[in-house]
């Protein structure tokens, strides 16, 4: 079970600490996802067990994905904040033997239930 939390409303230019809390298993893989109203839900940014990150070009550079496998849990430090950043983001999860990362939402097998991120310009 993942849940997702920090959203909220913040200025251009601000920051925002998105935190996932994972419960009911560890995985290899794990990720961030985000749905701007009227678009399909994309990639943002995802991480491996060995710590090696992936994001995509929109947010490379302002944002960092992060996670403290002590606690079991996912991060999303959103830096440089954008009206266009603005989005419901949701953590997500691969399978638990999966070690391969995915950008692609159709290869994550569990998702948290959103928060919502809204910048104002």
């Amino acid at each position: 079970q993942l849940q997702a939390s920090g959203g909220g409303l913040v200025q251009a230019g601000g920051s925002l600490r998105l935190s996932c809390a994972v419960s009911g298993g560890t995985y290899n893989v794990m990720g961030w996802f985000r749905r701007a109203p009227g678009k399909e839900r994309e990639f943002v940014a995802a991480i491996n067990h060995r710590g090696d990150t992936y994001y995509a070009d929109s947010v490379k550079g302002r944002f960092t994905i992060l996670r403290d496998n002590a606690k079991n849990a996912l991060y999303l430090q959103m830096d440089a904040l954008k009206a266009e950043d603005t989005s419901i983001y949701y953590c997500a999860a691969r399978g638990s033997a999966v070690t391969v990362v995915s950008f692609s939402r159709s290869q994550y097998r569990y998702w948290g239930q959103g928060t919502q991120v809204t910048v104002s310009s």
